[in-house]
């Protein structure tokens, strides 16, 4: 991986210099890097910038005052071009407060050429023959001083983005795609962090929907425990115990520490430090009334057979469009998308386009030819 030029900014008058020498920007990169893997509660530790002929790291641990980057972000002549931006996009306002008004996200461009690799690292090694360090993608970015490998790593992250933009763009107005990938990044910037609440966390835990109230009671005591543990030590919850590991305790309810041994994720070591407090768990969650038991609240459930055969129907019928357009059948028409179609079975491209969450490029592309199976459907019925 080649070295680049950076600079660093560490300070608030040298932002607000940078963001003033930018104002007239028509176009920059930008990514940030997190320390989901490393903390209880993740936060944005660096921010990446480029323009055409520069890049810039910007230290949010150092900086205090990020107001001139969200001012500048927010123009709306300028245009931001991120790559799989969705979580940059919801990271940005929920630790500043900033806003994109304009982005160009490049994996989603990638994906509307019909590339079947569109990460960064694989549209690096194709348009620009360079190789991503693999080392610091799971770094954590929250320690300083940031070693120069990590700073130059990060620094790749934005450094081409503008020409790998030059290049989708042109390919896109050749397939005549321009316009599907812009609708697409206009919703991307609305994208925002959901809390979760103060709701039971089994609702988070995969697998916990088939448990029955009396597990599910466990389960959630050993989440709330381990949650307990991860904020008192600063780490993320699932580098505390595996949720499988919970999962199965909740399953088997284990009446000793010996009862636990050989359950996958569970080593020697953790079952040495969290055993007993784990078998407390247990028991507490046994010890819930009754008529306290929480149960795993159920959604829709299976559709009826007629809605369940169109579904069937529809996604054959997605394949072959698919195949004609060389485009993956998930980003042509997802699978929630056919379902609510299935359901309501519009018989006009009026009633197509109100249906939530369709895109004007999927109307205007397949929305035709939907709406004219449809209807061959319900002569044939």
């Amino acid at each position: 991986m080649p070295t680049l030029r950076y600079t660093v900014i560490e300070h608030n008058h040298q932002l607000a210099q940078l963001c003033a020498e930018l104002s007239n920007e028509a176009a920059l990169a930008l990514d940030l890097e997190a320390d989901s893997m490393h903390h209880y509660r993740e936060k944005v530790c660096l921010l990446q910038l480029s323009n055409r002929h520069e890049n810039w790291l910007i230290d949010p641990l150092q900086v205090t005052d990020l107001t001139p980057l969200g001012a500048l972000l927010t123009r709306p002549e300028l245009l931001t071009v991120l790559h799989g931006g969705d979580y940059d996009i919801r990271s940005l306002h929920r630790d500043f407060g900033i806003v994109v008004n304009r982005m160009f996200d490049t994996m989603v461009a990638a994906q509307f050429t019909g590339a079947t690799e569109f990460g960064l690292a694989a549209l690096l090694r194709e348009h620009f023959s360079i190789e991503l360090d693999k080392r610091f993608q799971k770094a954590d970015w929250s320690k300083r001083p940031l070693t120069s490998e990590m700073a130059n790593y990060a620094a790749h992250d934005t450094a081409h983005l503008l020409e790998l933009a030059d290049r989708l763009h042109e390919r896109l107005e050749q397939l005549g795609r321009r316009a599907w990938v812009a609708e697409e990044c206009a919703l991307l910037v609305g994208n925002r962090v959901t809390e979760k609440g103060n709701g039971p966390l089994f609702l988070n835990c995969k697998g916990a929907g088939k448990l029955r109230p009396r597990n599910l009671a466990v389960l959630e005591v050993l989440l709330q425990f381990r949650d307990q543990q991860a904020r008192e030590t600063d780490r993320p919850a699932f580098k505390v115990i595996p949720a499988e590991a919970l999962l199965k305790i909740a399953e088997t309810l284990p009446a000793a520490v010996r009862d636990m041994n050989g359950i996958a994720g569970l080593t020697p070591r953790l079952l040495g430090r969290y055993g007993e407090q784990l078998l407390a768990a247990v028991q507490e969650g046994l010890a819930v009334a009754e008529a306290d038991l929480p149960r795993f609240p159920r959604g829709r459930g299976e559709p009826n057979p007629g809605i369940k055969a169109r579904i069937t129907r529809l996604k054959q019928w997605r394949e072959g469009i698919s195949s004609r357009m060389e485009l993956a059948s998930g980003l042509l028409a997802p699978n929630w998308l056919l379902e609510r179609i299935a359901e309501q079975q519009p018989m006009t491209l009026e009633q197509l386009q109100a249906i939530p969450g369709i895109r004007r490029w999927q109307v205007g592309l397949w929305g035709t030819e939907m709406v004219e199976t449809l209807a061959k459907e319900m002569q044939t019925a």
